[in-house]
């Protein structure tokens, strides 16, 4: 019996995978390869369980705001609207992409370590609700800005709060040796918000903090917020400013494979609002509006891609070569962070996995592999491969490295199937060349 890490997937009587009914490997045959395929239902699912965790266990004091990095096209941000969940953004493309379909500017949340001068009047212009400032140059600038432009925006401090989230390096942001924010344990943070309080043209609102990404156990979280509580109090002890909103950021894991055990979201959210209300009772303070940040979360496990099996090569007692029409260009992770994915061959998802192969893609680079060790069916020429819980930083972090074309990204929903980013051409590839 075929095992899946998502129940909207099946087999059908052709022995073909399905997505919430629809046969992937029709799919395939209708749009091409490499495909990335989004099961809209799911996402919409999980933004509803999230937006209703607020309600439940805030009062509805708080917004949900997907972290947009994640998977970043107009036609998700249209489904974060229409599901009444703000946005982060993290750059002025995304900014840009939002309010072409009219995304409500006070619902999204814009931040980076490093904003342009360009990035900030936009986003001052464009009057977005929060603006996360990260250091001491960028709050100088922001002033300025906002002066010159006659406006006040609302800012948050972005803090690291000195939680260790145990994931891989290179996605932990809340310890103090981090590109991100403001530190607690030297003075920094402190620091800056008092400079804050003296400046004419921003209105300090809140705070934020985002520990990490791909976190399973809900302790780091508690304590990230338990140290923001704390802070709130402090600042209200030694400036008089009363914080009144706070944003928990992201990183809730996602399963990527069988032996994956993410934490229970409805879980967190209870937990750590239990932390919040606690402490904020304890150091006489109103509860905060809350922010959540959920990226992968939302789209992570709702999304996989499609490829067509080309060249196999056995090496006797090495390894087999399993070489696809995709690889590094449409999802780096495996090459950045051994990231670890579940594969099936979508023509053959009724027949047990009796290989163990190496799956490579098609750059010109060694390193351009999908995966190392992964149990799959009996693999030919032509199969058309699935790699599951794609939906999350692999369109969004595509590149055209060996002037490779992107692939489309098809939404499914009710059975149907439309696209929502054409798929890349050669003249693409050459459009902005001179």
């Amino acid at each position: 019996m075929a095992e899946f890490l998502t129940t909207n997937m099946g087999v059908n009587e052709m022995g073909n995978l399905t997505v919430s009914g629809v046969d992937m490997v029709a799919l395939a045959k209708e749009y091409g390869t490499p495909l990335y395929v989004m099961d809209e239902t799911m996402i919409r699912t999980v933004c509803r369980k999230f937006r209703d965790s607020i309600s439940r266990y805030y009062q509805g004091n708080g917004l949900v705001c997907y972290a947009s990095k994640a998977f970043s096209c107009k036609e998700i941000y249209r489904i974060m609207k229409s599901e009444g969940i703000g946005i982060d953004a993290v750059s002025i493309g995304e900014l840009y992409t939002a309010f072409s379909v009219d995304f409500p500017a006070e619902h999204i949340c814009f931040h980076g370590n490093n904003k342009t001068e360009e990035e900030l009047r936009y986003a001052v212009e464009k009057n977005v609700g929060r603006i996360i400032v990260d250091n001491l140059t960028e709050l100088e600038n922001l002033d300025r800005i906002a002066g010159e432009m006659g406006k006040k925006p609302g800012v948050m401090f972005r803090i690291k709060p000195g939680i260790d989230a145990h994931t891989h390096d290179f996605i932990r942001t809340g310890q103090i040796d981090s590109k991100f924010g403001f530190a607690l344990e030297t003075g920094e943070a402190m620091a800056a918000v008092k400079e804050a309080v003296k400046l004419e043209h921003l209105k300090l609102k809140g705070l934020h903090c985002h520990i990490g990404s791909q976190i399973f156990d809900i302790d780091p979280f508690e304590a990230a917020a338990e140290v923001m509580l704390k802070f709130i109090a402090q600042i209200k002890a030694e400036t008089g400013l009363e914080i009144k909103e706070l944003n928990l950021g992201g990183g809730f894991g996602i399963k990527y494979t069988q032996t994956d055990k993410p934490s229970d979201y409805d879980c967190y959210m209870e937990r750590v609002s239990e932390v919040v209300k606690r402490l904020a009772e304890k150091l006489d303070l109103p509860v905060p509006f809350i922010y959540i940040e959920p990226g992968r979360s939302i789209v992570g496990a709702a999304g996989l891609t499609l490829y067509t099996v080309g060249g196999i090569k056995h090496i006797p007692n090495v390894r087999t070569y399993v070489s696809i029409d995709g690889g590094m260009t449409d999802n780096p992770r495996y090459a950045l962070y051994q990231s670890r994915y579940e594969m099936t061959i979508a023509n053959k998802a009724a027949q047990e996995k009796t290989q163990t192969v190496t799956v490579a893609g098609k750059c010109c680079e060694s390193g351009d592999l999908l995966g190392e060790g992964i149990p799959i069916q009996p693999v030919e020429v032509g199969d058309t491969l699935a790699v599951f819980a794609t939906g999350a930083y692999n369109y969004s972090m595509s590149s055209n490295y060996n002037r490779v074309a992107k692939p489309a990204v098809v939404m499914i929903k009710d059975g149907a199937s439309r696209v929502v980013v054409k798929r890349e051409t050669l003249e693409d590839i050459v459009r902005n060349d001179l």
